[in-house]
């Protein structure tokens, strides 16, 4: 692997010494987004002139604190927990495949990031000219970004294996509220500690670096987060699936159950679980805070010329994002307590009416403490209408961030009409009708949920038209901007709700692996150990029950993290649009046209490049699916033999491992360089571009996503309400999950970082394409886009399942 990396990145050296050697001695054309200076934050007072921004928001950190300190108290509360040895031996199996792989994905980070210091140092040391010691912080704050996405990745991988085993341990006692309750507290401490984390770097860089520097240092931790995210949520996406597929298959091969402990593949499938469904979308998430954050921080410095009302609209922002904290906390334990009064003695519930009440809990909590909140800092700010508007726009994000979780409900949730529909096609037509029920499926949702988001939009826009014009230019651009704040208000719970699935899902794989039925007088074990005495008929169905509404909550987010990417990226290019533009003049506006062919030709690769990405990403987990598959046949051991080998189910990990890197390697540097030819080519076609990767990667992302969980909820319903395991319906379900494993865990969910990452990158890429002269542009376009296309066919012929296979 270390071989291929070398030889893959060795081409990528020369082309970038060429492109330095290019740009040096080249003139500093126009002011951009490095010009950028941040307020004094001190000259305005909030709060009846009582204390200034500065200190009010020091005083934040303070709260980052707690958000942080909640986060480890529910980690050592679950860590704590009592567990059986045997389900101990399993998740610890999988935290050190976990922790294998990670450290795999660290090394290569680090590779990656080669390039993109590679190209901030040339262009703010040999263009900008700044001190190399302020580009080293610049720098600095890139690689905090990388290690925020991969230190609260690294938690959530650890706290979801502390609580998978507890959670399968906990579901022995016969009651179904302890499956409930532990993987939403694992996830409730990932929420806030990622919030709490990303928060209190963003508010560092804003207190306490020069703010002559701290606008260059937001984008270079942008970056950095969105880099670590890419990588870990794409590769842990592909890692994810091929260990799913090779797992789920032999249920149909040879008819055994889904994590029989015989089968070498279950292993990788529950790291699987970790890596795509844990760790991917902990770093997402992340970066998504940052991104959205950095945005609107950029907006506010290009669009608002006032700095009173700068140093008023950044520290309503952060003030705003210390709300959600308590938004979320406050919510979580109110949620808690009820449920455990209504569910704690129960011998049945559904374990999805205590989440969705938590999604709306925390939605009408966040609205009103928007309101309240923007009405104690903001009371005076223009006519005194001010507060209340932008209240209301980012109450249009915060209703999106509830309903969107009831639109993937309607169509992903195991009784919905749409899973029933995909049961019936399947019972009727076999495996054809499966997928194409699916398809069905995943279209429609992209319909209702597009009109869902674009209505938020649109009254976020209208409100924006009421005078906000008189502070900042484009306010609608900034409405769609505080849209995409409001998606991510419920920000703790959401990530919870995500964390739910992965938890629940290894739980039941923890517990079939253990193998604890089978152990010589474990009853009477479990008795005089622990005190009760297990039902073991009653946990399995628990723990069953309890991974379909992981599935649905899964689905959740998806959409939640790709809209606020799109939503957020649309005020990111605005920036890009005022440097372009020279501050909106008209002449240069006209580009921004579909009568401007570059800008219609930027739209058509857009497209074009999220058809690509989908493909690929696809391609990777087939062939990785395939090589895993076969090894798995070869190796499995059915008869006299309690569970496979280490050295096998090692094998499987290998394989998903070397997969997963291989893959990774082709999908993100055809992004890195396609950014930066389309960039150079020209910069009103970037725009083009930028805009419709956001619009393409939206509709196919939401498509993908809700088709694969509503195929992977109709095979939990054979499995789990029909009772039909092994008949010829569940086989046809099983072949429509396998299609729908890499839609909803690899091509949908990378689609966000894509765009975020493309956006973000962009912002520099355009600005270094706009000192240079017109022949070096073409140049270095034409040499970046060669070796992207080079990635691109190898994304295919270098991953094809070959004859030789």
């Amino acid at each position: 692997m270390e071989t291929r990396l070398k030889s893959a990145v060795t081409p990528m050296r020369v082309f970038l010494a060429a492109a330095v050697a290019l740009l040096c001695g080249v003139p500093m054309a126009m002011a951009s987004e490095a010009d950028l200076i941040l307020p004094d934050l001190r000259s305005v007072k909030f709060f009846g002139d009582r204390i200034d921004g500065w200190s009010l928001l020091v005083g934040g950190l303070v709260i980052c604190v707690f958000g942080m300190v909640f986060g480890m108290v529910q980690y050592s509360k679950i860590k704590n927990m009592k567990v059986h040895k045997s389900m101990l031996e399993i998740s610890e199996l999988i935290y050190g495949t976990c922790k294998t792989y990670l450290l795999t994905q660290g090394k290569f980070i680090v590779v990656l990031w080669a390039l993109i210091a590679a190209i901030i140092w040339v262009y703010f040391h040999l263009l900008r000219e700044m001190p190399n010691a302020t580009v080293a912080i610049i720098l600095a704050c890139s690689l905090i970004g990388i290690a925020g996405s991969y230190t609260v990745a690294w938690f959530g991988m650890r706290i979801n294996t502390f609580a998978n085993s507890r959670s399968a341990f906990a579901s022995l006692k016969g009651k179904p509220f302890p499956v409930y309750e532990i993987p939403l507290k694992s996830g409730m401490s990932i929420g806030m500690l990622l919030i709490s984390i990303e928060l209190f770097v963003m508010l560092s860089i804003l207190l306490f670096i020069d703010p002559k520097y701290a606008g260059s240092c937001f984008i270079g931790f942008a970056i950095g987060e969105s880099l670590g995210a890419s990588v870990l949520r794409i590769a842990g996406g592909v890692f994810t699936k091929i260990a799913d597929i090779g797992s789920d298959l032999m249920k149909i091969v040879f008819n055994i159950k889904e994590d029989d402990a015989r089968n070498p593949g279950v292993i990788a499938d529950c790291a699987g679980d970790n890596a795509g469904d844990s760790v991917g979308p902990t770093a997402d998430g992340f970066e998504t805070y940052g991104v959205t954050g950095v945005a609107l921080i950029s907006f506010i410095l290009l669009a608002v010329k006032d700095p009173a009302i700068q140093v008023q609209l950044l520290v309503w922002i952060f003030v705003m994002r210390l709300v959600m904290i308590f938004a979320s906390s406050g919510s979580y334990w109110i949620n808690a307590t009820i449920a455990k009064a209504r569910f704690e003695n129960v011998d049945k519930m559904d374990f999805e009416k205590p989440l969705l009440s938590l999604v709306w809990l925390t939605s009408f909590v966040s609205i009103g403490l928007t309101y309240l909140v923007s009405w104690l800092v903001l009371p005076n700010l223009g006519d005194g209408t001010i507060w209340w508007k932008f209240a209301s726009i980012i109450t249009c994000g915060t209703i999106a961030g509830a309903v969107i979780p009831e639109l993937v409900n309607m169509f992903t949730a195991v009784k919905s009409a749409y899973v029933q529909n995909i049961v019936n096609a399947s019972r009727k037509g076999g495996a054809p009708l499966t997928i194409l029920a699916g398809f069905c499926t995943g279209n429609f949702s992209a319909y209702w949920m597009g009109l869902s988001i674009m209505g938020l939009m649109a009254i976020a826009y209208g409100v924006s038209t009421t005078g906000l014009d008189v502070m900042m230019i484009a306010p609608s651009v900034f409405a769609f901007g505080l849209v995409a704040f409001g998606f991510l208000s419920m920000g703790p719970v959401t990530i919870a709700v995500d964390s739910f699935g992965p938890v629940a899902d290894n739980a039941q794989s923890v517990y079939e692996l253990s193998l604890i039925e089978s152990i010589p007088n474990i009853k009477a074990e479990i008795k005089k150990e622990f005190g009760f005495e297990p039902n073991f008929d009653k946990a399995k169905r628990f723990l069953e029950e309890a991974d379909g509404a992981g599935n649905t909550f899964k689905a959740t987010a998806k959409p939640v993290l790709i809209g606020t990417a799109v939503v957020g990226a649309t005020t990111m290019i605005f920036s890009i649009i005022i440097i372009l533009t020279q501050g909106l003049k008209p002449e240069l506006l006209a580009n921004l046209s579909i009568l401007h062919p570059p800008f219609l030709l930027g739209l058509m690769a857009g497209g074009a490049i999220i058809y690509w990405f989908t493909a690929a990403s696809t391609q990777a987990v087939s062939t990785g699916a395939y090589h895993a598959v076969k090894f798995i046949k070869e190796n499995i051991k059915l008869e006299g033999a309690t569970k496979a080998s280490s050295e096998d189910s090692n094998k499987v990990v290998e394989i998903c491992t070397k997969f997963a890197q291989k893959g990774m390697i082709n999908l993100f540097l055809v992004i890195f360089f396609s950014t930066l030819a389309f960039a150079c080519l020209d910069p009103y076609f970037f725009i083009g571009y930028l805009i419709s990767i956001a619009l393409f990667g939206l509709y196919q992302a939401i498509f993908m996503a809700n088709a694969g969980g509503a195929w992977d909820n109709a095979k939990k319903y054979v499995e789990v309400d029909l009772r039909e395991k092994g008949t010829a319906l569940h086989a046809a379900t099983v072949i429509g999950d396998t299609v729908g494993d890499p839609f909803k865990d690899t091509s949908s969910v990378s689609m966000n970082p894509i765009i975020k990452f493309s956006t973000l990158f962009g912002v520099l890429a355009i600005e270094l394409a706009l000192v240079l002269s017109r022949r070096v542009n073409i140049t270095l376009a034409i040499v970046f886009f060669v070796i992207s296309a080079f990635f691109v066919a190898r994304s295919f012929y270098g991953m094809r399942i070959k004859d030789e296979d």
